[in-house]
């Protein structure tokens, strides 16, 4: 179906591999986006509060500050060892979390597991590069980009309802059993790189950052915040407010992911077009009344529950759609520009994670919701200059 999806016009290979690589992704994902719903039920388990597990997830996320190193690293490997080498360490770190006798080492395993999803999505990412010009870019990396709402969708459905079968910790195990079999295929039938693409990489003298790729990393950094915000909150909310159980809060998710699987489609078919910034901004324009209209109506569940697909379904277009302007921004370094991107986008969720857990045991989802409004605009301020910058780009 991705094959078809794709068209014309593109590199054998990719057509060949696109779904292969796009259901290795959603696996990795799966395992990535667990904790966050389920962040109260860990919290029960492991004994202690929603805040202090929060805590954990907040140095998971900064350890994406690392990002720039693992690009580094990937642009050395086979685009092929990359990503296999990622899904592996996946799995590894969902053993470490499912297998957590305290909270300390639950954060350890997110770290692991935050890294190692960082090397494939920057293997992959660059893979896709590697074969496809800019201006069409956003089409392969909108349909690979379905995997993060994938992720959502079946994985963390599938593991949410074997936690409410269970619990969280065999949750984790089905995930990593997932990714395993995932990294082996991936070993197995993707061909290595030209000799010439790998001698590049090796000899690739340092490079030194272009100003725009700052812009970009900060208007990532803004609509990551903005989305954390909602994300480590919501399954807490639906608890508290309307009494949700494990199984109601999976199945939700599998809403909130068939919406972001739509929002990656007509992202894939509409950012070129339109311009991968401004489908950034555009996206997260959208956010805006949406967060801010659940704000005030958290204590509905037929006009909240809406509003929040709404929210992440928006976040879902504009991220996919301004993920290829990391491939660009770094010429002859598309792995070291999504790494930077990619880093600055982990530290908004972990900027994120604290305050929103704090002020959701305060005041419950309002203030969260206000927050990602506030934010999103940081984005669209980002996006705009960028825009500019391209059209001088194009101009010159």
């Amino acid at each position: 179906m991705l094959r078809r999806a794709l068209g014309d016009g593109f590199p054998e290979d990719v057509g060949r591999h696109i779904a292969l690589l796009t259901l290795a992704r959603t696996a990795a994902n799966g395992c990535f986006r667990f904790a966050p719903p389920f962040l109260a039920t860990m919290a029960s388990g492991l004994g202690v509060s929603l805040d202090t597990i929060g805590i954990a997830v907040a140095v998971s996320e900064l350890s994406g500050l690392m990002s720039p190193i693992t690009g580094s690293v990937a642009e050395r490997f086979h685009r092929r060892t990359a990503m296999a080498t990622g899904l592996a360490s996946v799995a590894v770190a969902a053993i470490i979390a499912a297998s957590a006798p305290n909270v300390v080492v639950l954060a350890l395993a997110l770290v692991l597991l935050n890294q190692s999803k960082v090397l494939f999505d920057l293997g992959l990412g660059a893979w896709v590069s590697d074969r496809v010009p800019y201006e069409r870019r956003g089409r392969v990396i909108g349909l690979t980009e379905t995997s993060w709402a994938g992720g959502l969708l079946l994985g963390v459905s599938t593991m949410g309802l074997v936690t409410a079968a269970t619990n969280w910790r065999v949750g984790y195990a089905v995930g990593a059993v997932a990714v395993v079999i995932m990294a082996s295929l991936v070993r197995a039938r993707i061909e290595d790189d030209p000799e010439g693409h790998q001698h590049a990489r090796r000899t690739r003298e340092r490079v030194r950052l272009p100003r725009i790729v700052f812009i970009v990393a900060a208007g990532t950094l803004c609509l990551m915040a903005a989305s954390q915000m909602l994300f480590v909150t919501f399954g807490s909310w639906l608890r508290d407010e309307f009494r949700f159980s494990d199984s109601g809060v999976a199945a939700l998710s599998f809403g909130l992911g068939f919406g972001e699987v739509l929002s990656a489609l007509a992202s894939s078919r509409l950012a070129d077009r339109w311009r991968k910034e401004r489908a950034g901004a555009v996206g997260a324009a959208v956010m805006v009344p949406a967060a801010l209209l659940l704000a005030v109506n958290s204590e509905s569940m037929l006009i909240g529950i809406p509003l929040l697909i709404l929210a992440i379904a928006a976040f879902e277009f504009a991220v996919v759609s301004i993920i290829p302007l990391g491939t660009m921004v770094v010429p002859g370094a598309p792995a070291l520009g999504m790494s930077v991107m990619l880093a600055c986008g982990t530290l908004g969720r972990a900027l994120a994670s604290i305050p929103a857990t704090r002020l959701y045991v305060d005041s419950g989802i309002t203030w969260p919701a206000v927050l990602c409004a506030a934010l999103c605009f940081g984005t669209i301020a980002s996006m705009w200059r960028v825009d500019r910058w391209h059209h001088r780009t194009v101009a010159d």
